[in-house]
């Protein structure tokens, strides 16, 4: 992205980096996806072709795209020029004699098989590519990224983070993200990316992410990022679309954008008419989530966590030996808590040597859905334990077979009222080359939304899964990870049996329960404040409960145990811990006194849209955030000195209504 606008001088780094991060995000006020002005009308004027050039009217000025080589630039209702795209990497072909359309313009790459429209839509430049030919082929495009030194970069890796493209760290092999690609639909919890400078921004969204990958360089020290395409008539990914919007600067504004782009096409779900439907969700609001070991999985242990003042929990354990029974059960919903399972319809096992009863299938149903590559091999499964199981076996076997209904009915009967169904939300999508049940990505993703959406309204149970990609949004009600912007170096770190743990004793592994230290780099680009961003709950927060990753619970890691309470009181989004019933002795007043805090907050805002977020520092350490119609504003201060009375790692939060702020500051709590 690049901007130049001869009218006026341009703002030093230091002036541009001030307004990009100060700049508030409120619906009433954003010009993102609402109509151009009070009366609804859209941005005006038709698509124009002169020479090798469209013009498109977009909100906020006109958008140029070059036919000859994909570059697109846009000219503003301000008189600057913002490169949206340099040209194609590679070229995108040789292109025919452009025509105008209803609604745009369309032309064709005869020696490329590439058939290109342009057109407006709600205020957005929407290109769309279709390979008509019959050999797979890539587009590298939109390129983006070129331009001045103090632009940020939004990615929405977890919750999401907005990076200076010029930052040193960013751009140094011990951020891992130079010269890496990253998988939309798996890698990225929302399809898009961003970029700003000053007041000014690009939004790129791919409702097209199946296929994309997003690859990251660093040139002249600065990064980039370039979207791929890979059209496949086997893969059915043969369409293409970047939809491209001028925003206002604001780090959050391309997640704006994107919810935006849902409500228009029926995509954004809705936690109320989740609660509406299934009652249990409603325990969500103000809830912790934690796994529960040894007696803490017990009436007993359950009991105490009330007695300590803990008013909601979400309770989940594994598909061990000794999962919770039904006076377990029952004392949790007697409390006020949701319950459930761990379970996956992903992996199958030999059930004679299975290493865990949720990939032990009966009859045959291992290896026969098993997924099948190319080379007739079956895909390995996680760690190359079995296989990958195909989402198409299953929903074709189950109006009569009734696989995946009977295994919840043996999970549930204990009385459960939620369920976490690992990976199914996650993204890691397959296509089946197996005749009986073949299956494209696609495909798969279908399946799995319309078995999620069974087992959530059928049996009535508040269903989460993990790291939710945003497709997944209508049919969950919470998901374990998706609020964690994972570095590579994690899973590294996590393999040193020694310092991270392992899986014994049984009735709590260390690898859960003993605290670990992440090293420096992974630390600083996991929980870096000054880089993270709420892109996640600005799209999906009046949807679904975004949680961390069940394995990174808050005692964890204890250097980061203050920003991580600061950053979940911020968002409105829940701690996660595991516990037992030694920990609960040791640590219980510290959950309770943290639960007590969130619990009101999130029961008013919960349901209600993130509404604005402000830097209101220029080292960005002291963040602010509201939801809903004013029902909460959230303060925190991630830094050292106070900042209008607000001391170093402490947050205040105001409910409508309330006259004092409400004050925590977790060190104190953690002593």
């Amino acid at each position: 992205m690049h901007f130049t606008n001869p009218r006026r001088t341009a703002p030093t780094a230091r002036t541009a980096r001030a307004a990009a991060v100060a700049l508030a995000v409120t619906l009433p006020c954003v010009t993102l996806a609402a109509p151009a002005d009070a009366t609804g009308r859209q941005p005006s004027g038709a698509v124009r072709v002169h020479d090798r050039l469209v013009d498109v009217p977009v909100r906020g000025g006109t958008a140029t795209v070059d036919t000859a080589t994909l570059r697109v630039t846009a000219r503003t209702d301000a008189g600057a020029t913002v490169e949206l795209s340099a040209p194609a990497a590679g070229g995108p072909g040789r292109p025919g004699r452009v025509t105008t359309t209803a609604d745009g313009a369309r032309w064709t790459y005869s020696d490329t098989g590439l058939t290109v429209t342009a057109r407006a839509e709600q205020g957005r430049l929407l290109v769309s590519v279709r390979s008509t030919g019959t050999a797979d082929r890539t587009l590298s495009w939109p390129v983006t990224g070129a331009g001045q030194a103090d632009a940020t970069l939004q990615l929405p890796r977890g919750e999401g983070l907005s990076l200076p493209v010029a930052d040193p760290f960013w751009n140094s092999p011990a951020a891992g993200l130079a010269g890496s690609k990253v998988a939309m639909e798996s890698q990225l919890s929302l399809p898009l990316w961003g970029y700003s400078t000053g007041r000014s921004g690009v939004s790129y969204l791919v409702p097209t992410d199946i296929g994309t990958t997003l690859d990251f360089t660093s040139e002249k020290g600065r990064l980039r990022t370039t979207a791929t395409h890979g059209f496949s008539r086997g893969d059915d990914t043969t369409d293409y679309t970047v939809a491209f919007s001028l925003t206002d600067g604001s780090p959050v504004a391309p997640a704006l954008d994107y919810r935006a782009w849902m409500k228009e096409h029926g995509e954004l779900g809705s936690l109320r008419r989740k609660i509406a439907s299934v009652p249990a969700n409603e325990k969500l609001l103000g809830a912790f989530h934690a796994y529960a070991w040894g007696t803490a999985r017990t009436p007993e242990g359950i009991r105490k966590l009330r007695a300590l003042g803990v008013d909601r929990m979400w309770l989940g354990y594994d598909a061990g030996p000794n999962p919770m029974d039904a006076a377990a059960t029952a004392a949790a919903k007697d409390a006020g808590y949701l319950v459930g399972p761990y379970d996956s319809f992903a992996n199958g096992q030999p059930p004679a040597t299975s290493d865990t009863p949720t990939s032990a299938w009966p009859d045959d149903l291992y290896p026969g859905f098993c997924v099948q590559r190319a080379d007739g091999t079956p895909e390995p499964g996680y760690r190359d334990r079995g296989c990958y199981m195909s989402t198409t076996a299953f929903e074709k076997a189950e109006p009569t077979r009734h696989y995946l209904a009977g295994r919840t009915r043996q999970m549930t009967a204990n009385g459960a009222d939620s369920y976490f169904l690992d990976v199914d939300a996650a993204g890691e999508l397959f296509r089946d080359h197996s005749a009986a049940h073949p299956q494209t990505r696609a495909q798969d993703r279908a399946g799995r939304l319309a078995r999620m959406k069974r087992l959530a309204d059928g049996n009535k149970l508040a269903l989460g899964s993990e790291s939710a990609g945003a497709w997944s949004n209508q049919v969950l009600s919470f998901d374990h990870g998706s609020g964690t912007p994972v570095h590579d170096g994690l899973w590294k770190a996590q393999r040193d049996k020694q310092k991270w743990g392992g899986y014994a004793p049984e009735k709590a592994p260390d690898v859960f329960f003993k605290p670990a230290e992440l090293p420096a780099d992974v630390a600083k680009a996991m929980y870096d404040p000054t880089y993270r961003v709420p892109l996640y709950e600005t799209a999906l927060h009046e949807s679904l409960v975004n949680v961390e990753r069940w394995e990174l619970s808050y005692d964890k890691l204890p250097q980061q145990k203050t920003d991580r309470a600061l950053l979940a009181m911020l968002y409105n989004t829940p701690l996660n811990f595991v516990i037992s019933g030694d920990s609960l002795d040791r640590q219980g007043s510290e959950l309770a006194a943290l639960q007590k805090y969130f619990s009101p907050l999130h029961k008013a805002a919960g349901t209600e849209p993130m509404t604005g977020f402000h830097t209101l520092t220029a080292d960005r350490t002291v963040q602010r955030t509201s939801f809903g119609d004013g029902t909460l504003t959230v303060t925190a201060n991630f830094g050292t000195k106070a900042y209008e009375g607000l001391p170093g790692g402490c947050v205040d939060a105001k409910l409508k209504g309330d006259k004092q702020a409400r004050r925590l500051c977790p060190a104190d709590v953690n002593r």
